[in-house]
């Protein structure tokens, strides 16, 4: 545990010295592209009068250079043959090293699998002093019992959510504030640790430094979500090539994520197999072609199948689109349903607003909000990431959510459990608690 809090302060310490030399890279790996955008940071927001600042450094920053390639050797996020990976991470962050004609020494990466699990933490504490100090928030998340998440698991998030000072709940920064008793709720996430170390190791292979880490489902929520959505209760559900995460947000934070295990490359599979054609193919196919809702106009409408087969009869069948979309709706079905369940088993409907939107590369199938919305039972939107300065026209789609929503991690992060200055003997003793649906009490 006290390994990871120092690994975490270490990544945090990297991050402020690259703003201050204000070049920083982001790098998100996923299963069918790796992207790098390169920020540059026009430094600090000035400090505000009265000293205390927002928890988290606001800072102005522009994308310079920007590259995609092909994804190798990841499966459900995962990276799982590292050379290839490695190879695939180099040619991204050199073609966005060339464009932005800067060199860059420390990423800032997101993970999309990793089997993700969410965990809600509740702390209280006397203060000695009756006012609420920087030290007194250490000392409050310390008091977190932390559950006993099993061997092979890393903390990768822990955001302070909600701080009350005697009764007074929905406090955002208790600093400052007046009171006895202070209570802290705190949100963690755990990950697959062998998840994590390959894809550190990697980068370490690129010779680059890693200065922060997050999870997609989160970041692509903060890109994705617009701040009432955030505010009011929404869930973001992120359909990437192999993997779909979900993450849920009230009061901008995060309180609860997941993934499920599946993605638009599994839909492309389904093509490749149905018709029997290459997978480049299939993927072709489902761009141009796809759907999930037949009409009697799409018996009529066909589809040739190219092909390279040498077979000139096989390489020239016609399919009609009725046929391709009754091949691609039960998978989207199935990610739907899986992510139905998940937002059943987080308490979802306890929530005021309800909102669902999505987003990611598989979400641009056409008719997919409609289908969403009949088996989500939510209203559902269909959401792109917020514009950033600089950033190019071809990464502004769905597809580059959590690229985008990695810039403004980097730029504006939200306070986590290592940012404060934590007692050393009050490192969290690994006590088993069950994790409480406590956001459904205290909202």
């Amino acid at each position: 545990m006290t390994d990871l809090y120092q690994m975490q302060r270490a990544m945090r310490n990297m991050r402020r010295a690259a703003m201050q030399r204000g070049v920083v890279a982001i790098l998100d790996v996923g299963t069918s592209k790796v992207a790098c955008l390169v920020l540059r940071f026009d430094g600090e927001a000035p400090p505000r009068e009265d000293g205390l600042g927002s928890m988290a450094g606001q800072s102005q920053f522009r994308v310079i250079g920007a590259a995609t390639t092909q994804s190798r050797g990841v499966r459900f996020g995962e990276i799982d043959a590292i050379p290839e990976t490695e190879r695939a991470i180099r040619t991204a962050v050199q073609a966005a090293q060339k464009m932005a004609d800067v060199r860059v020494d420390h990423v800032i990466a997101c993970l999309s699998g990793a089997r993700p699990k969410s965990y809600g933490l509740a702390g209280e504490i006397t203060l000695a002093q009756g006012r609420a100090s920087e030290g007194d928030v250490g000392r409050v998340l310390a008091a977190c019992d932390v559950p006993d998440f099993g061997e092979g698991r890393e903390v990768l998030h822990a955001h302070p959510v909600n701080f009350a000072i005697d009764h007074r709940s929905g406090l955002s920064d208790p600093r400052g504030h007046v009171g006895n008793r202070l209570a802290a709720d705190m949100h963690l996430v755990t990950i697959d640790m062998t998840a994590l170390q390959n894809l550190l190791y990697c980068i370490k292979r690129c010779d680059l430094e890693l200065a922060g880490i997050a999870s997609s489902a989160y970041v692509s929520g903060v890109a994705a979500l617009v701040e009432d959505e955030q505010e009011l209760g929404s869930a973001c559900i992120d359909m990437g090539g192999g993997a779909t995460g979900l993450s849920i947000f009230i009061k901008k934070h995060m309180i609860f994520t997941d993934a499920v295990r599946l993605g638009g490359e599994h839909v492309t599979a389904d093509i490749a197999k149905g018709l029997r054609v290459s997978t480049a193919n299939a993927e072709r196919i489902k761009t141009m072609h796809g759907g999930v809702y037949a009409t009697g106009m799409d018996d009529r409408e066909m589809i040739e199948i190219g092909g390279d087969s040498g077979d000139w009869e096989h390489d020239r069948r016609l399919v009609s689109r009725a046929e391709l979309i009754g091949i691609m709706r039960p998978r989207v079905e199935e990610i739907l349903e899986e992510t139905r369940a998940m937002l059943d088993a987080a308490g979802f409907d306890q929530l005021p607003s309800q909102q669902i939107v999505l987003t990611g590369g598989a979400s641009l199938i056409p008719g997919l909000d409609g289908l969403a919305a009949r088996i989500l039972g939510q209203s559902v939107r269909l959401g792109r990431p917020l514009r950033v300065q600089g950033l190019p026209q071809a990464a502004t789609g769905a597809a580059f959510s959590s690229a985008v929503g990695l810039c403004l991690f980097a730029a504006h992060p939200q306070d986590e459990w290592w940012d404060f200055e934590i007692p050393a003997e009050r490192y969290p003793a690994r006590s088993l608690r069950r994790a409480v649906r406590w956001f459904k009490d205290n909202w």
